[in-house]
């Protein structure tokens, strides 16, 4: 559950009544598909021949780049959590994240989704002790990924849902 009940128009499309321009929403789907990148080896050390998480990742940027649409991001987007469901760790997270990523054509809050399936990636995968640094680290490195013209926004977004994301944007 990454959304709250209310939606910020900030990040819902003008063309949705929002106020969110393309240039910004692509910046979105190009940060969250690098939080993405960034965990998929854990998914890919278990499932070296399911590319359902990195084919998802490769539809976010070619959306990004107008060559595909947002149905085939989207449609990306599910079969990376299809990939998912079977999994347990930060190799289900790590597909999750994917498909986040993806589905920010989509929806342009799911951005962080991506992010926040990331940081559960990376906490999955460190020893017991070292998870909420390894959350911590790797928020950080997140955040250092923002580009200028949204890092506000991105900012804000995680003070505001970060309870949806489970608390993973404290760092």
């Amino acid at each position: 559950m990454i959304f709250s009940k209310i939606r910020d128009p900030r990040l819902i499309t003008v063309r949705r009544g929002g106020t969110l321009q393309d240039a910004d929403h692509h910046l979105l789907a190009i940060w969250a598909a690098e939080c993405a990148q960034h965990v998929l080896h854990f998914f890919e050390q278990v499932q070296p021949d399911d590319d359902r998480p990195r084919w998802a990742i490769e539809q976010a940027h070619a959306w990004v780049r107008g060559e595909v649409s947002m149905t085939q991001a989207r449609t990306a987007a599910g079969h990376a959590m299809g990939a998912a469901r079977a999994l347990r760790g930060p190799a289900r997270e790590a597909a999750y994240a994917a498909g986040q990523a993806a589905a920010v054509a989509h929806v342009a809050a799911h951005e962080l989704g991506a992010a926040a399936y990331a940081i559960r990636a990376a906490r999955a995968a460190a020893p017991k002790a070292e998870r909420l640094e390894a959350g911590r680290l790797e928020c950080q490195w997140q955040r250092a990924q923002l580009p200028d013209e949204i890092r506000d926004l991105v900012l804000d977004d995680q003070r505001l849902r970060n309870e949806y994301c489970w608390f993973v944007f404290d760092c």
